[in-house]
C-alpha cells in the first residue's frame, strides 16, 4: 500500500521556476487537445476517442516526456467517465469544456528516479531533466505529481508500513462534526471525542485576515506594486493556513484510528453528514459549513483504516443527532449537551456521542447502551511560534 508525501518547493531557482511554468503550460495544451478531439466526436456523433487514439494523437507533439503526456490523457478520460456517471442523475453536468492555462505534471513510477539525494524528473529525449533537491527523501518512490497551490508542491507516492496485527470483531461508528472533529463509540462501551476547535480557530483567523487584506486591496490600483504585495501576502497566508489545518486534520484522524486499534475494532462505520449543508441558517453559519471539510475526514479515516486492516464503510447519518438513544424521543437540539425532554426518560449526554451511538442500529442493526465514560482528546497543539503572526504580516504588506 502507498501513501502520498507532500514536499513544498519554497526555494527554487528562478530558471527552474520558469521551466516548471512552461512545462505546466505545455501540459495544459495536451489537455485542451484531448478536449477538442472529444468535442468533435460528440458534435459529429461518432465514436468517442479511447486511450490508444488519444495517445496516438498527442504523440511527439509536446515538449514533455511521453509517459507524462499519456498520464494526462488518462486523467482526461477519468474526468469523462466521472461526468458520464454524474449526468445520469443531473443532466446539466457538462463535459470538460474550459480552456486551461496550466495543468499539473505527472510522472509514473518507472520514469521518476532518485540520484544522490535528488529527484530526477525527465522531460523527454533531447531535453534536460528537472532536478529537484529535497531533504528526507525516501529510499523508494512511486509516481510523482507536480502541482501549484499558492506555491509549487511535489507529491511523491511512497510505500507505507501496514499493521500486521489482525483486528478483533469490535464494531465502531464515527460521527463527524465541525465543533468536534470526530466522536467515536464502540459496542463494548468505549467512547472518544476529538476536538475540532483548533481547526475552527485557524479558519476564523484566516477569514478575518482575508477581510483585512480585501479592504486594503480595494484602495489600490490593480497591478500596482502595493496590490501585488498584498496578493503575495494573501497567497502566503492561505498556503500556511492549509498546511496547519491539514496537519491538525491528520492528527485528529490518527487519534481516532489509534483509539480503534486499542479497542480491537474490526469494522468502522463513518457517517456522511452531506445533508447538513442544505440548510440555510445565516451567513456566519453558512460560511462555517461551507469551510467544513468532512470529505477530507472521510478520506483520511478510510485510508488509515485500510493501513490498520480495519474494514470501513460510510453511509448517511440522517436523524441520529435528534433522537434519544434510550427512549427514541425526537427533538431539536441546541448546544453541545443533549437533554431528553421526555418526562419519562430524562436522559443527558454529549450531543456528538449521542449521534455516534444512534449510528449503530443504522450500520449494524444493533442498539447499544450509552457509554458511561467518555475520553476527550485534542488532535495536537498549535506551536507558539506560529501564533498571532498574521496581523503583523498584513500590516507589513499594507504599508506603502
Amino acid at each position: 500500500m502507498e501513501t502520498t508525501r507532500i514536499y513544498y518547493l519554497d526555494h527554487l531557482r528562478p530558471c527552474l521556476k520558469t521551466r516548471l511554468r512552461q512545462a505546466q503550460m505545455e501540459a495544459a495544451q495536451v489537455w485542451m487537445l484531448c478536449r477538442d478531439l472529444h468535442l468533435v466526436a460528440r458534435q459529429t456523433r461518432t465514436r468517442w476517442p479511447n486511450r490508444e487514439e488519444l495517445q496516438r494523437a498527442t504523440k511527439k507533439q509536446f515538449a514533455l516526456h511521453s509517459q507524462t503526456v499519456q498520464m494526462i490523457c488518462h486523467a482526461f478520460l477519468v474526468n469523462i467517465d466521472t461526468a458520464c456517471e454524474l449526468r445520469k442523475t443531473n443532466p446539466k453536468i457538462r463535459y470538460p469544456y474550459k480552456d486551461k492555462r496550466y495543468y499539473p505534471l505527472f510522472w509514473p513510477a518507472q520514469t521518476a528516479s532518485i540520484e544522490r539525494g535528488r529527484v530526477v524528473l525527465p522531460m523527454g529525449r533531447g531535453r534536460p531533466a528537472l532536478v529537484i533537491h529535497l531533504a528526507d527523501i525516501p529510499d523508494r518512490i512511486g509516481g510523482c505529481k507536480l502541482v501549484w497551490k499558492d506555491g509549487y508542491q511535489l507529491h511523491l507516492s511512497v510505500p507505507c508500513n501496514e499493521s500486521t496485527a489482525s483486528p478483533e470483531n469490535v464494531q465502531s461508528t464515527v460521527d463527524l462534526g465541525e465543533v468536534h472533529q470526530a466522536a467515536v463509540t464502540t459496542n463494548t462501551g468505549a467512547a472518544l471525542v476529538v476536538s475540532g476547535r483548533g481547526i475552527r480557530s485557524l479558519k476564523r483567523q484566516h477569514n478575518k485576515s482575508l477581510g483585512q487584506l480585501s479592504k486594503k486591496r480595494k484602495r489600490c490600483t490593480p497591478g500596482s506594486r502595493r496590490y501585488r504585495k498584498l496578493e503575495a501576502t494573501r497567497r502566503k497566508l492561505s498556503a500556511r493556513k492549509r498546511r496547519r489545518v491539514r496537519d491538525l486534520r491528520h492528527k485528529g484522524t490518527r487519534r481516532v484510528l489509534q483509539f480503534c486499534q486499542a479497542q480491537g475494532v474490526g469494522t468502522l462505520f463513518i457517517g456522511n453528514p452531506h445533508g447538513v449543508r442544505n440548510r440555510t441558517r445565516g451567513r456566519h453559519h453558512n460560511q462555517r459549513l461551507a469551510q467544513w471539510e468532512y470529505g477530507k475526514d472521510i478520506e483520511y479515516l478510510t485510508c488509515k483504516a485500510a493501513q490498520a486492516h480495519i474494514e470501513s464503510f460510510t453511509g448517511s447519518e440522517r436523524g441520529t443527532s435528534s433522537q434519544c438513544p434510550v427512549c427514541g424521543w425526537k427533538q431539536k437540539v441546541r448546544g453541545r449537551f443533549w437533554r431528553c425532554r421526555n418526562p419519562d426518560c430524562g436522559f443527558k449526554g454529549h450531543r456528538d456521542v449521542v449521534g455516534s451511538v444512534n449510528m449503530h442500529p443504522l450500520a449494524y442493526g444493533k442498539k447499544i447502551t450509552f457509554p458511561a465514560q467518555i475520553t476527550y482528546q485534542r488532535p495536537g497543539p498549535v506551536r507558539a511560534s506560529c501564533r498571532n503572526k498574521e496581523p503583523a504580516r498584513i500590516a507589513r504588506a499594507g504599508t506603502l
